[in-house]
């Protein structure tokens, strides 16, 4: 059997994604070059068929370290199983984390269970404005505390400084690849490794400023057993498959073919984030109907989930309607100030959940959802385990179809990325005509 023709059942990639559109983001950049891959809602209990990357979606991102690290382990315990050759351990691009953790702890803990002493940590995106020079983490021209990301409810991002950031994650000794080595190319870039090595660094932030960037370093990372990042850095990989003659580049165009789904559709909104207030906005300023979910409410008692189904379903049949709990960063520090942040976070996915669980046995079967917490917990009340990755809709988001009984339509954006028209755009990609 040749090496191409083993790739066909056996998936080269296995990628730990630590939350769910953190997942679809990754999948959509292997699609894009030309790897068919399948995303899967935590660990399966059977293997996808025909694919060249699995990529498991957790929900480990703002969980203790200790659940996050045997989640992850578990993981990859499966995709090794699977006979995957090389692991990728997905974060965010805005490096969401705290100082006790989960990269640096997961990191740390998947080196150890792969015999490994180095890996990388680049969540680069420029697509999407993530860059990184001198190890400062750069959103469009600003830096990453000044972002906004400084406000985010659960994983405050306060200092740009990833080294910094990641060394207080992590007793391993963290380096810098700098730009300067970067720009030079992959070899530049590898020689640098081995001396970092020698020098007893065991996690690296490597700058980067391009997309051309990334596939020098997805280069220079072709002999490590995990790298970490963001999606961007994926851009890199497919690639050292297609040299070693077991990723035949020219299947690569049926990779993002998707079945067409049929039914009714949805927008749901749970993140705070300032891209997703903007296509919260701009849908209500086009007179779309929109209906918010009070977290204060909720918590009162309120009969809020069955007052949002019964506006949702009075709009639905002509056309698509949005259920949203975005709000301002301002808003949602005083519902925290009330609530406590875990218990406003999980009364706004639960309520997500349970009208995306009662409006699927509506007939709604086109789901775009909006942020990476709301997103997990809505495929779960949909009872979705896994996910084929269609084309892409807006930088870091493509269009999905579940596998299963009942085929859905899914959106799952994480809540900075996508255009102020998001919303509209995912729909008419996912099949919606009536807007």
């Amino acid at each position: 059997m040749s090496a191409q023709q083993n790739s066909a059942t056996r998936p080269l990639l296995g990628c730990i994604a630590d939350d769910f559109t953190g997942a679809t983001d990754l999948a959509n950049m292997l699609v894009r070059e030309g790897m068919r891959t399948v995303q899967t809602i935590g660990v399966p209990d059977s293997a996808p068929q025909e694919v060249d990357a699995i990529v498991v979606a957790l929900k480990s991102r703002t969980v203790p370290a200790a659940e996050a690290v045997a989640d992850s382990l578990a993981a990859l315990s499966w995709l090794q199983q699977q006979g995957c050759r090389q692991f990728f351990f997905k974060y965010c691009s805005t490096f969401d984390s705290t100082a006790q953790g989960n990269i640096g702890p997961v990191a740390d803990a998947l080196l150890q269970a792969l015999g490994s002493d180095f890996t990388i940590a680049c969540p680069v995106f420029p697509e999407t404005g993530r860059t990184l020079y001198r190890g400062h983490l750069f959103i469009q021209d600003q830096l990453l505390n000044e972002s906004g990301m400084q406000n985010h409810p659960l994983t405050p991002m306060t200092d740009p400084n990833l080294v910094r950031v990641l060394q207080q994650q992590t007793p391993s000794k963290v380096g810098l690849i700098g730009y300067p080595t970067v720009s030079q190319g992959a070899e530049k870039i590898h020689a640098e490794i081995d001396v970092l090595r020698q020098q007893g660094v065991r996690m690296a932030i490597v700058d980067a400023l391009e997309n051309q960037d990334l596939y020098a370093i997805g280069a220079a990372c072709a002999d490590l057993p995990l790298v970490t990042g963001g999606s961007g850095i994926a851009l890199g990989l497919p690639g050292n498959f297609v040299r070693a003659g077991l990723l035949n580049p020219q299947q690569g165009a049926k990779a993002s073919e998707l079945p067409a789904v049929d039914g009714l559709s949805v927008v749901l909104a749970g993140s705070a984030s300032k891209a997703t207030n903007a296509q919260v906005s701009a849908w209500i300023e086009a007179n779309r109907p929109a209906f918010r979910v009070d977290p204060l409410a909720l918590a009162a008692g309120e009969p809020v989930v069955a007052l949002a189904l019964a506006f949702a379903k009075q709009h639905l049949n002509q056309q698509p309607a949005l259920v949203y709990a975005t709000t301002t960063p301002e808003q949602v520090k005083q519902v925290q100030a009330k609530l406590g942040v875990e218990r406003a976070g999980l009364l706004i996915e639960q309520a997500l959940a349970d009208i995306a669980a009662a409006l699927l046995a509506s007939g709604v079967r086109r789901f775009v959802i909006a942020g990476g917490e709301t997103s997990g917990a809505v495929v779960k009340a949909l009872g979705v385990h896994a996910l084929r990755i269609g084309t892409q809709i807006d930088p870091g988001v493509p269009a999905t179809a579940s596998i299963g009984a009942t085929p859905l339509a899914l959106a799952l954006k994480s809540g900075n990325f996508g255009s102020v028209d998001f919303f509209e755009k995912a729909l008419r990609q996912l099949g919606e005509t009536r807007l």
